[in-house]
Parts: structure tokens; C-alpha cells; sequence
């Protein structure tokens, strides 16, 4: 008997460059479809005219760019606006005073006056590298209603002991020079001293000004349209002045740093401020804030990276129907199944369409940043309107993050478009739950608790990464999603972006290898 064997059929071996062939296909298939080649390109001079626009005059008050605010160290827009009772100091030494008391007006309206004490009006000594707006420094001070603080370079605060100084128990603050270190100590009896922090000031000036200084931003106040801030001064009472160390021989000389009291107020009538010798001391009145710029109602005329970028928007809801069309015209048109049978793999048809998606959409915004940023600072400038600056490294996230937002939009669009199969359906689902959430929340049409909670669970959180103003505890303004600020860090916002798009593109995947045959 004889039996014929058929010889096993030999497994197709996998190819090496079988995902690069197919990531060259779908490139090649997004670049010859004209019209996702001409959204893309579109997207870009949409952004940057949208921005343009946003930047075009508007502001008479400078044309030439005077309105600009100072920089400090760090790279960042800062109030840098007080009144100084100062005197060089020579190498290093050290500064000693009492602090009797620390008081104030509130302006309410033109016609009146009420006492009051802004919570961060300040009083007390500081080492500063010069008299120019932005230069470095650090400050020991009482403050009215957050106690002894040692701040400096504007964005950074340590908190010492609370409470208020009295003619009774004054509060004693001294600073300490040793070359580019500067240490504070606070003290309750003038013998006993407690050291409350410590900063490093690089290419400190072997010639730092040192003395007293008060200032006071405007006053919180809430009115029948909501949160106002109303222009207040502080007067500040050194009782007892010691120099220590190597001083400059002389008298005190008095000064008024910066014309006004930037954008955290001013009272009007005393702004300048004055020094009137006190027994061995001073009382020294001041407005205005040593403290980094903030957004919010007292910064309504400046402008932030988050202006020059507005035009976004569109360019993201372009990106979202490009992503979403990539894969449902293939539904429409019935190639889906001839897609498919070229790359069997599903999961690696459609991470390859993503990979062109998020890396056209990156590319889109990165390219319409990178141009809009410096050009909308510019422009701005130009037609007179003071430019928030922000760190580099700050102005860098925006950057690469608008790529990032344009990016994960598009891939989360083409995952929900796999899932629903139908373009106008998918473009709708991913609107309304991105760009939606984010108008109602920034434009002030929900309480603000609303507001921050749309901001935190909704895809419109990845819109974070945009965000260039910065929260600091010891600055007073409206932290509200309508006046620019995330209840989530940037990052962390953009992650939450980031699962939806994973989540969706995981359904996705699962959908296309169950039900696509």
C-alpha cells in the first residue's frame, strides 16, 4: 500500500520592513490626498493669521514698546515698583531694624478713603543689585497679613513666624551679605535671633544698595460684578536702623523705584511715596509690589503667549477633521477592506495612521508656534502693549506643547472615527468633548467651580500645556480658568488629554480586528 505525503505548508516568515512599507504607504497616502495636504498646510496660516489678528494695534498709549514690563532674573515679567530709603553697601555687611508698625489706606472710589491693609502690602530692609527695575535682590519684610517672609528674585517666598508688629513688641529683621549669598533673620526681642532663609544671588554687585523699603499692591475687593481691586499705600515704621559691616560714609539717600506701581495698582495721589525721619529710624511710605507679574483683572492689558496663540483653535478643530477623515473615507469609500488585506495586522494599520496623523499635526503646530510666538511678542510691542514675559523654558513647553495638543487631538479623532465609522459623527463627538468644554470654561459663563471642573476631567484639560501665566501664593489676583489659569499643572493636563486619546485608540483597535472583515 502506498501512501502519498503532502509536505507541510512552511510558515510565511515575517518581513523586517513590513511596518517601514507600511508607514511609507500611509504617508503616501496622506500626501496625495489633496485636500488633507491642504488642511494641514492651512492650519498653519490659520493659526498665524488668527494670531495676526489678535496682535493688531489697538493701544495708543506707546507705539514704541515703553509700556514694557521689567524682567527679572529668572526670565520672567515682574513688578518691580517701591519706595527706597537706601545706601551702597561695600562688599559684605549687614542690615539690622525694628518694625513698629505696619499700616494702610484703601482708595474705594476717586473721592475716598477707607484704613486698610492690603494682606501682601510689605515692609522692611532689602539687599538689591541696583536701582534698575528687575534687578536681583533679597528681602526680609513684614507683611500685613502673612507674617515675616524672606522673598527673592520675585518668584520665591519662605515663610517665617505670623503675626503683627506693635509699638510694644516691634518685629526685628536683619540681613546678612557674604558674597553672592544673602541670609535673613527675624527676631522678637532684638538679642535672640532665628535664621529664616537663605539666597543665592549670582554676579551680586560688589556695590548692593541696601535699605528699607514698603510697598503695597492693590486691595481684593468684591463688588456687585464680581472681583475688583482697589489702589491702596502702607506705611512702615523702622524704629532703630543698625549698619553693620563695611558701609559707604553718608546720608541716606531716598528714591522712588519705577514711575509707577506697575500692574498690581497704584494710589494715585501718594504713589512716589516719602521718608520722614522717625526718631533714629524712618516712616516710609509706599505702593506698588516687588513680585512676579500675574494674569488675572489687573493685567487686562497685557499680553500673554496664550494671545499670540488663540488662532489654535481652529488649527486643532482643522487637525481633528483631517485625523477623523483619515480612516472614515476609507469606510465610505469601501477601501477599508482592501487596506487591510495588504497589512493583515490591524493594530499596525492603524498605529502607522496614527504615527502620520500625530506627526503632521505636531508638525503643524510646532511650525505655527515657533513662528507666532516671537512675531505676536513683537507686534504687540509695536502697537504699544506690554508682553508677558516668561521664562525660556516656559515659552519652549508652549511651544513644543501646542505641536504635542495638535498632535494627541488628531490621533484622538482618528481613533473615534475607527470606532464610529462616520466622519461628521466623530468630528462632532471630539468638539464637543475638547474644544466646548474649554469655551464654557474660559469665557466666565460657569461659576468658577464649574469652570475648573471641566478643566479637570474632560479631554479640554489638555489645553494646560498652553498655559504661560504662573501661580504664585504671594500674589493676589483672580486664579480663575477665565483669567487664564488650569486647575491642573500643564503636564498634568495634558496627560488627562492623553488617556482619553490612549483609551480611545485602545477601543479602536480592539473594534478593527473584531468587526472590520
Amino acid at each position: 500500500m502506498t501512501s502519498t505525503l503532502t509536505p507541510a505548508r512552511a510558515k510565511p516568515r515575517p518581513d523586517r520592513g513590513g511596518f517601514g512599507r507600511l508607514l511609507h504607504a500611509e504617508w503616501t497616502k496622506f500626501r496625495t490626498v489633496r485636500g488633507w495636504t491642504a488642511s494641514s498646510i492651512g492650519a498653519v496660516l490659520v493659526i498665524c493669521l488668527v494670531g495676526l489678528l489678535a496682535t493688531a494695534a489697538g493701544n495708543q498709549s506707546g507705539s514704541d514698546g515703553s509700556g514694557a514690563l521689567p524682567v527679572g532674573p529668572g526670565g520672567e515679567a515682574v513688578n518691580d515698583s517701591f519706595y527706597f530709603v537706601h545706601q551702597p553697601l561695600q562688599g559684605d555687611g549687614t542690615i539690622t531694624v525694628s518694625v513698629s508698625s505696619l499700616t494702610g489706606v484703601v482708595a474705594t472710589d476717586p473721592a475716598h478713603n477707607r484704613t486698610g491693609l492690603a494682606p501682601w502690602a510689605k515692609a522692611g530692609i532689602i539687599v538689591k543689585d541696583g536701582l534698575d527695575q528687575g534687578s536681583a535682590y533679597a528681602a526680609m519684610m513684614l507683611t500685613g497679613a502673612h507674617g515675616v517672609r524672606m522673598q527673592y528674585d520675585y518668584t520665591h517666598d519662605i515663610a517665617g513666624p505670623s503675626g503683627r508688629a506693635g509699638r510694644e513688641q516691634p518685629v526685628w529683621l536683619r540681613l546678612q551679605r557674604s558674597g553672592d549669598t544673602v541670609t535673613g533673620y527675624q527676631s522678637a526681642d532684638g538679642t535672640k535671633w532665628t535664621e529664616t532663609g537663605s539666597a543665592r544671588l549670582p554676579g551680586l554687585s560688589a556695590t548692593a544698595q541696601v535699605g528699607l523699603f514698603v510697598t503695597s499692591p492693590s486691595v481684593e475687593e468684591k463688588t456687585g460684578t464680581g472681583t475688583g481691586f482697589a489702589p491702596a499705600v502702607a506705611t512702615g515704621t523702622f524704629d532703630q536702623v543698625d549698619l553693620g559691616g563695611q558701609w559707604t560714609a553718608g546720608s541716606w539717600q531716598q528714591v522712588q523705584v519705577g514711575d509707577g506701581a506697575g500692574t498690581s495698582g497704584s494710589y494715585s495721589q501718594n504713589t512716589k511715596g516719602q521718608a520722614v525721619p522717625s526718631g533714629s529710624g524712618f516712616a516710609v511710605t509706599g505702593a506698588g509690589d516687588i513680585a512676579p507679574v500675574v494674569g488675572g483683572p489687573a493685567t487686562s492689558g497685557v499680553r500673554t503667549i496664550e494671545n499670540f496663540l488663540v488662532g489654535a483653535f481652529a488649527g486643532l478643530i482643522i487637525m481633528v477633521v483631517v485625523g477623523a477623515g483619515y480612516i472614515t473615507v476609507e469606510y465610505r469609500r469601501g477601501l477599508i477592506g482592501v487596506t487591510l488585506a495588504a497589512s493583515p495586522r490591524r493594530g499596525r494599520v492603524l498605529v502607522a495612521k496614527a504615527l502620520v496623523v500625530g506627526t503632521v499635526g505636531f508638525l503643524v503646530g510646532l511650525v505655527s508656534a515657533a513662528v507666532m510666538v516671537p512675531l505676536g511678542g513683537e507686534r504687540s510691542k509695536a502697537n504699544g502693549f506690554p508682553v508677558l514675559t516668561v521664562p525660556t523654558g516656559t515659552e519652549l513647553r508652549v511651544v513644543v506643547g501646542t505641536g504635542l495638543l495638535l498632535a494627541v487631538a488628531g490621533v484622538l479623532a482618528l481613533a473615534v472615527g475607527t470606532v464610529l465609522r462616520r466622519s461628521a459623527v466623530a468630528i462632532t463627538v471630539v468638539v464637543v468633548g475638547m474644544v466646548l468644554p474649554y469655551l464654557l470654561a474660559t469665557a466666565s459663563v460657569l461659576p468658577d467651580g464649574a469652570s475648573e471642573w471641566l478643566l479637570r476631567v474632560t479631554p479640554a484639560a489638555g489645553f494646560a500645556i498652553l498655559q504661560s501665566v504662573a501661580r504664585y501664593d504671594q500674589v493676589v489676583t483672580v486664579y480663575a480658568p477665565g483669567s487664564g489659569y488650569f486647575p491642573l499643572a500643564p503636564w498634568s493636563g495634558f496627560a488627562v488629554l492623553c488617556v482619553y486619546a490612549a483609551v480611545a485608540f485602545a477601543a479602536a483597535v480592539v473594534l478593527l480586528r473584531r468587526r472590520d472583515v
